[in-house]
């Protein structure tokens, strides 16, 4: 029997993670993947003050402790000073996987010309992929879209937990001979 898939979600936001107003971000992230996936799956949410440390401590955590096969993050990734995420995300992987973010930035830049300020990265950590996501919902929703048909067959690949999507909504891509 195959195993479930674990997923992190990870909002980055010194606000929310003082309390100071509710999660949005994180919870978007939840419903577009209850939306789109067929597989179970176990969610592993964390908040976090931006910040480097604070930021690559949590992935580190999310998968090698947590055991997470993916990562997704939200918050932290435009040009103000405290959005460090980026960076912690790049200390915390092994490779990097550029495609996600170009993708992410060409379809976000399709619907506001500020996308090109977004600097979020995709990498790998061991068999685990991180995506950095933009902070709005109606982002995260947009992004995670373009992406998802892509993850599956990247984590299949990495060895991680096997994802099936519902394809009325996205449909995950994989080789005829995969």
């Amino acid at each position: 029997m195959a195993r479930t898939a674990r997923i992190g979600i990870l909002t980055v936001s010194d606000r929310a993670s003082r309390g100071a107003y509710p999660d949005e971000s994180g919870p978007a992230i939840l419903v577009f993947l209850q939306d789109v996936l067929t597989t179970p799956f176990t969610p592993v949410s964390r908040i976090v003050a931006d910040g480097i440390d604070s930021v690559r401590e949590a992935l580190v955590s999310l998968v090698d402790r947590e055991d997470c096969d993916l990562v997704l993050t939200t918050g932290g990734t435009g040009p103000a000073p405290r959005d460090l995420t980026p960076e912690a995300t790049v200390e915390a992987c092994d490779r990097l996987m550029p495609g996600f973010a170009e993708v992410m930035r060409r379809v976000s830049l399709e619907q506001v010309p500020t996308a090109m300020l977004s600097r979020q990265v995709a990498g790998l950590r061991g068999k685990a992929l991180i995506v950095n996501l933009p902070g709005k919902p109606s982002s995260i929703r947009l992004s995670l879209t373009a992406i998802f048909p892509a993850i599956p067959y990247c984590l299949d690949l990495t060895g991680a937990a096997r994802l099936e999507t519902d394809p009325a909504i996205v449909t995950a891509f994989r080789p005829k001979s995969a």
